[in-house]
This record gives C-alpha cells, structure tokens and sequence, in this order.
C-alpha cells in the first residue's frame, strides 16, 4: 500500500504542480504528506475517495439509465409499467457488495491504525515530551535541559538510517488535540493520561499544525510550528539550547524589572533566580520566530504589545497585564530580546 501511495504522491507531483503550489501557501495541506503517518493517511483516504467515487459513478450511471430507458414516451398510454416483486439476485448484491467495501475500508483503516500507533521506537529515535497548556505547548527534551514552547525542533529522518521522533503528550489542564497535518494525524492530549504519536520527516522545512480539540477561548490561536533541520543543524541547535541565559550586563536594568515583577514566578529563564514554571521558559526567548504561540512574529513591536496588554492579541490569555510603566516595557522586552 505505500508503495502505491508514494506513487500516488509522485503523480501529484509531477502532474499537478498547483498541488506543490498549494503547498507553499497552505502548510498544512494534506494532500503533500511529508512523514510515514501522514503518507498512511493520505493512501487511506485516496482508496476511500477512490470506492466512493466507483459507487457514486455506479449508481448515478444506474439512475440516468433507468431516467433514459423508462421515461415516458409520446406513444405510452396511461398504464402502469410492469412490476417486479423481489430478486434474489438484486438483493444479494445490494446486501453483499456493501459488507465487502465496509470490510475492505475496515481492514485498510484498522492497517494504518496499527501501524502508526504501535510502531516501536528504533535505536537512536528522538524523544520529546509534550505538555498542552492553555493556550500554548510546551516541549521538553528528556536527559537534557532543553525546554522550549510552541516552535519543536526535530531532526530529519534518514530511510536508510531512520530516526524517527516520538511524542510523549500529556495536559497539564484541559483536554486538547495535536496535529500537524502534513507530518501525522491527530492526537489527543488529555490529562492524566500519556498518548503517544511519532513522525519521521525526511526532507528540511516548517510544519505548521495547532490544536484540534476546542479548549477554550483561544483554542484557534494555539498553534504549532515544527521545525524539521538536517541532523547537523538540530544538533547544533540542542547545544545552543541547552546552554543557560545569556547574562548581558547591558541588560541588567531590563533583568531587575523582570526580577522584581510578577514575570519570574510564572517563567523560567535558566541561570537566573526566575524559576516559575506555570508559563512558557524564557531562557532562549530570543530565538523563537513566534510568540503568544504563534499568533504573531517575535518582533519588538509585537512584543511590547503583548507584555503591555496580552489580551491585545489573545483575548483570554491567562497571562495577566502587569500595567509595567512604559520605561520598564522598554527594558523587559529588550532584555527578553537578548535571551538567544
């Protein structure tokens, strides 16, 4: 079967460039699969899209028949057609030919399910922890101290070496969903309660995908940014990652403001006395191209504004206003600037 979806996927291909187009405008196609699981779904769907177009086809081709062959003509008089009263042939087909769809979808549908949840993890396979808050996402990597939020670095998968990535999700309040479309299906993340999902993608690029499980107010701006790098640049990457805030001396005033306020009991930044733990860690805050999880591009203007008012961009975010004076905003978002 996947070797009839990767030529699928190569028809498209080379055939239907507006597919490759669209793309690049919409990340989260599903018609591009770049990961095993998704390339599972996608050949379900096109066998299911595929049998329902057969029997759509079959019988809009049986109804314009019988609309041609029996309609009325100029010379038919008022009498009524022959009537036919029970065919054991005709209900014997109508009976068995949908048991046999149902149980092909149900074995392709129960194949793909198998193999994509319970795949055990190779030698070598990366492994992050996920943890849903509202309204944001928090990854940890296990036997390090990288800790980052929204924006999940992985490395690309070799076929010939793989090294897949696996996430361990858990909630830390309410019910939410991951998915990325183009990398695997859906998954619920729940609290209390561990689910596992694994994607292997093999070529570099961004991922885009956000919670599916309504989970509040902001459910739709909880959104996810994978970033699939060659195993050299992720490595790289986890180093910088793993190193302790930059102290700049020339940020030291910002430092004192975000010290003194309320900031630190919610975030962390390593190598420094804030150790919060119920927001986002700021430790390599500079880095991220996002904020307010992913709802708009980590700029200075933007983050300003979200330290002045976070409800400005996320209208029931839990992170309070702090109603700083507009000196010590200044201070606080160039001192988060330099946290690369």
């Amino acid at each position: 079967m996947l070797v009839v979806v990767d030529g699928i996927i190569t028809v498209i291909s080379e055939y239907c460039p507006f597919m490759l187009q669209l793309s690049c405008f919409v990340p989260t196609n599903i018609f591009m699969p770049a990961a095993s699981p998704a390339r599972a779904i996608f050949g379900l769907s096109i066998l299911t899209l595929c049998i329902v177009t057969a029997i759509f086809l079959v019988v809009g081709g049986l109804l314009l028949y019988a609309l041609i062959k029996f309609r009325e003509k100029p010379q038919q008089d008022d009498r009524e057609p022959v009537q036919l009263f029970g065919s054991n042939q005709i209900e014997l087909s109508w009976t068995v030919i949908p048991i046999l769809i149902v149980v092909v979808l149900f074995l392709a549908t129960a194949r793909v399910i198998i193999a994509t949840e319970r795949s055990h993890p190779p030698e070598g396979a990366l492994h992050v922890t996920v943890v849903g808050h509202q309204y944001w996402w928090e990854f940890r990597y296990p036997g390090t101290q990288v800790v980052t939020a929204n924006e999940l670095h992985i490395p690309t998968s070799d076929p010939s070496h793989p090294r897949p990535t696996y996430l361990n999700m858990i909630s830390a309040d309410t019910d939410h969903s991951f998915w990325v479309p183009r990398l695997a299906g859906k998954m619920d993340v729940i609290p209390n309660k561990i689910n596992v999902m694994w994607f292997d993608p093999q070529q570099p690029g961004l991922y885009l995908g956000q919670c599916a499980q309504y989970c509040g107010t902001q459910h739709a701006k909880m959104l996810i940014r994978v970033y699939a790098q060659t195993p050299s640049e992720f490595q790289q990457w986890m180093n910088a990652q793993a190193l302790p805030a930059a102290l700049d001396p020339q940020m030291s005033a910002g430092r004192a403001v975000f010290e003194r306020n309320a900031c630190m009991n919610c975030h962390q930044v390593r190598g420094t006395v804030a150790d919060g733990r119920f927001g986002p860690d700021l430790t390599h805050f500079g880095s991220r191209d996002t904020l307010a999880s992913g709802a708009v591009t980590n700029t200075p203007e933007h983050l300003r504004q979200w330290i002045a008012d976070p409800s400005h961009y996320k209208d029931g975010a839990l992170m309070p206003a702090m109603h700083l004076k507009d000196a010590d905003i200044d201070l606080v978002s160039k001192y988060l600037e330099s946290l690369q």
